[in-house]
């Protein structure tokens, strides 16, 4: 059942003012001011275990236009877990955008989560749109979060923070792929935004530090297509897996890594023993879906003896 609070407290603030690279795009937009009612949205979601063992969506709490209904459960290979979608009522992320996105799994708990749709990034004139995320995983939990693909159109401005605090016995299936744009749209859009800031980082429960990734892509500053960047590929899949020390070694043996003109996969350990970093090039979205989706079906089945079921044709 779940716990929804009749008062509710002011969405927590989502404040990037210290973030260097987006000081230049602090212009308040001419239509709704940043973070104003329907801009500002808020998703808190704790799931745990009941009385009789079943992981559940306990806690939830979410505010406009960030969307999440009934747990659901489909998985063919796991059925005992809960599987969420977020869905957003008000469409692409627009000028003063402000998302927070906050994610608790209990001990022993597990869960599946992922969007209804890409995340679409509307072209922005004054402002940028930002998001925070705060995963936390007690011990021995279990979470895949895989969203559908973020779309950047022309002059889109979007930053976000990820943190990843996972308990030494937990893991976290953390993934993200970004399209280089709208590559079929008119003359084709790809690498046409303004600013791509994305930050990632661990720490255990004690508030120990584990790691820290930033990737800030300015395509006026340095042209993605440079050779070491993306070179001739549209498709970028980020995937952080953080495991205890004996899953990771297994599944590090256990991945194939591969280059050739449509794709490209490359694996590393994480400082201080905190798990994986796999990271996949492509073409186009599907391919690149598929293959972090079988990444995603190794790593299940090294930590929970399960495989990731083949993907919905409509997906």
């Amino acid at each position: 059942m779940l716990n929804q609070k009749k008062e509710k407290l002011p969405a927590p603030e989502v404040d990037f003012s210290e973030a260097r690279e987006m000081k230049k795009y602090l212009r308040e937009p001419e239509a709704m001011y940043v973070g104003a009612p329907g801009k500002h949205g808020y998703l808190r979601m704790g799931f745990e275990l009941d009385k009789t063992g079943k992981s559940i969506l306990r806690d939830l709490e979410r505010r406009a236009p960030l969307i999440v209904q009934q747990e659901l459960y489909f998985d063919e290979e796991m059925p005992e877990m809960p599987c969420v979608y977020i869905l957003s009522s008000g469409g692409p992320n627009v000028d003063g955008d402000r998302y927070r996105q906050d994610i608790t799994v209990k001990k022993d708990a597990f869960a599946h989560v992922s969007t209804g749709a890409a995340t679409k990034l509307a072209e922005m004139k004054y402002n940028y749109s930002g998001l925070i995320q705060n995963i936390v995983l007690e011990d021995n939990a279990y979470l895949e979060f895989i969203p559908e693909p973020v779309i950047p159109c022309k002059h889109t401005r979007f930053i976000s923070d990820t943190r990843l605090c996972v308990a030494e016995s937990a893991t976290v299936f953390y993934s993200e792929i970004f399209m280089g744009g709208r590559k079929y749209y008119s003359d084709g859009e790809l690498f046409q935004y303004d600013m791509l800031s994305v930050c990632s980082h661990g720490e255990r429960s004690d508030g120990r530090q584990l790691f820290r990734e930033k990737f800030v892509i300015d395509p006026k500053e340095e042209n993605p297509r440079n050779l070491g960047v993306m070179s001739n590929f549209d498709v970028f899949a980020n995937v952080i897996v953080m495991t205890p020390e004996e899953n990771a070694g297994k599944i590090y043996e256990a991945t194939e890594v591969f280059l050739n003109k449509k794709l490209a996969a490359g694996i590393t350990r994480l400082p201080n023993n905190a798990g994986l970093l796999y990271k996949v090039l492509g073409m186009e979205p599907g391919p690149v879906k598929k293959i972090v989706r079988e990444f995603c079906s190794l790593v299940r089945q090294n930590v929970k003896g399960k495989r990731v079921p083949p993907e919905f044709p409509w997906r």
